[in-house]
């Protein structure tokens, strides 16, 4: 696939989360992130608790988009997390144990017993 290919790939998958995440949240509370761009890091997909950053490919790497997700959340109070899909595969949620245990915490709470 050619540099063009890559990127209209790694746009449509953006467009994609941004779809699902709405669903969720709403489609006035979920937006990509490139297109508020003012020369900080910022993620690739704003959603009201997350920052994503999404990757698309034949091997995707988790952890570098962590890393990436890490710096768009950086004082902003999001939980950072890479939403990655490898070619055939099913797409894939990376975020920290401590996040993600604070994330469940907060959800027990809510629908726990």
């Amino acid at each position: 696939m050619n540099g063009a290919g890559a990127r209209r790939k790694g746009l449509d998958w953006e467009r994609e989360v941004v779809r699902r995440f709405a669903e969720v949240f709403g489609a006035d509370k979920v937006r990509r992130g490139f297109q508020y761009r003012d020369g900080s890091e910022i993620p690739d997909v704003v959603a009201p608790v997350f920052a994503i950053e999404c990757k698309r490919g034949k091997r995707t790497d988790p952890k570098g988009a962590l890393t990436q997700a890490m710096e768009g959340a950086a004082g902003k109070g999001l939980w950072p997390i890479a939403v990655c899909k490898d070619d055939k595969a099913p797409p894939i949620v990376t975020m920290h144990l401590e996040d993600f245990l604070e994330l469940v915490r907060e959800w027990w709470r809510t629908k726990g017993a």
